[in-house]
């Protein structure tokens, strides 16, 4: 069993962990970003509006125009990241960290409580890596402890 995330998870965090990087240098163009990470501009242009929804990501209009974070990079988690991208995280119907349809057999389920420890323990990791964790990862100055 292989537990995955999709592309808009993959290429939106890299994209975040690139303005994390440039934090506090003004905003920055979503051509570089694209051409840094080798991204899709189109592809890029909808995962940061769906970054800029949930305030994430800020734009400025204008000739030095851009995206830059909304917060400090030491305060923004890849599971912000993850779930303003993909949605609520779960690992079944019945275990999303969001009320969901209500299964015919979860009164009974034998194995619901496993799906919700696996999700537990997914949302523990994820919250617990900020974007700052993963700048140091890329300078190599200490790995991201999980």
């Amino acid at each position: 069993m292989t537990v995955r995330f999709s592309s808009k998870a993959h290429y939106g965090l890299r994209a975040m962990v690139e303005l994390a990087q440039t934090y506090g240098s003004g905003p920055v163009a979503l051509a570089e970003i694209a051409h840094a990470e080798n991204i899709s501009l189109r592809y890029l242009e909808q995962l940061i509006a769906k970054l800029r929804h949930a305030g994430l990501v800020k734009a400025t209009r204008g000739v030095q125009g851009g995206y830059q974070l909304g917060a400090a990079p030491t305060s923004i988690t890849v599971g912000e990241v993850l779930r303003a991208l993909e949605g609520p995280i779960s690992t079944a119907q019945c275990a999303s960290e969001v009320e969901s349809e209500s299964c015919t057999r979860e009164a009974v389920c034998s194995s619901r409580e496993v799906w919700r420890k696996v999700r537990q323990a997914i949302t523990e990791v994820l919250d617990s890596i900020t974007l700052a964790d993963l700048c140091k990862v890329g300078e190599k100055e200490r790995p991201v402890s999980i």
